[in-house]
């Protein structure tokens, strides 16, 4: 039966919204799975023209986090909570880039735009989809309450393992990478990963709608993607890299 319980249901153009979304991020997740990895972080390449790495990654949040910041405008409730929680996600991570992580190297300008235009894009459209929802039937489940605290252990699990990651270069003109150790790192490669993945769910649960399951879903496969590709990468540089660190998922996978 369609839509299930815990969504509004879905106009065409949702319908048409959410298509475009699933088949771009199926896309990337696809690339990473197999081996073609966009060019940051660990993965460096690509051409040029190239941009500091502080200043690519400012670019790929920044104009989500203004989009966000627009969809305050819009009616209902629901949406102005989603539009905040939205906010909350680009405009952590824009204080994390200029105030938190330590970069080095360059970036190409066309991975930081086609990042960029996929978090505007999914940013500025789960908010008006829950516009367009918001004189829509409630949901018979309710699950707005319960994605904010699933939002909010998302986005502190994140904020804390990107400050470990952080103080593995912090000393001056430490370009270098090391084992990460701490938090989850014992369990996982990428627990960032992981609870940028539960930070997706929660925004899902407060939205209800089939875009942000979509948004959610696909950002899971794309982040598995890199995580596999991250724990394959510090298999190759460290012969002590421990065989019992999974790549997502504790004790799992």
């Amino acid at each position: 039966m369609w839509p299930p319980p815990f969504l509004y249901a879905a106009s065409p153009l949702v319908a048409a919204l959410t298509a475009a979304c699933a088949v771009t991020l199926a896309v990337l997740a696809f690339s990473e799975f197999r081996g073609a990895n966009l060019a940051y972080s660990k993965f460096g390449g690509g051409g040029a023209p190239r941009l500091p790495s502080r200043a690519g990654m400012f670019l790929i949040y920044a104009p989500a986090l203004a989009a966000a910041l627009a969809s305050f405008a819009v009616e209902g409730p629901r949406a102005q909570l989603l539009a905040a929680a939205v906010a909350v996600h680009f405009l952590k991570r824009v204080l994390e880039v200029l105030f938190v992580h330590t970069y080095s190297g360059s970036m190409p300008l066309g991975t930081s735009l086609l990042i960029s235009s996929c978090y505007l894009f999914n940013a500025a459209a789960m908010v008006y989809v829950q516009h367009l929802s918001h004189n829509l039937q409630e949901p018979a489940v309710d699950l707005l309450c319960l994605g904010l605290v699933v939002f909010a252990a998302g986005l502190a699990g994140n904020f804390y393992h990107h400050l470990l990651l952080s103080r593995l270069r912090s000393g001056a003109g430490d370009k270098g990478y090391k084992i990460p150790r701490g938090g989850l790192f014992g369990l996982v490669v990428c627990p960032h990963y992981l609870f940028e993945i539960v930070g997706f769910v929660g925004l899902a649960m407060v939205s209800q709608t089939v875009y942000g399951l979509t948004v959610a879903v696909g950002s899971a496969a794309y982040l598995a993607g890199r995580s596999r590709a991250t724990r394959m990468w510090y298999v190759s540089k460290f012969d002590e890299f421990p065989a019992s660190v999974k790549a997502l998922v504790p004790y799992v996978w």
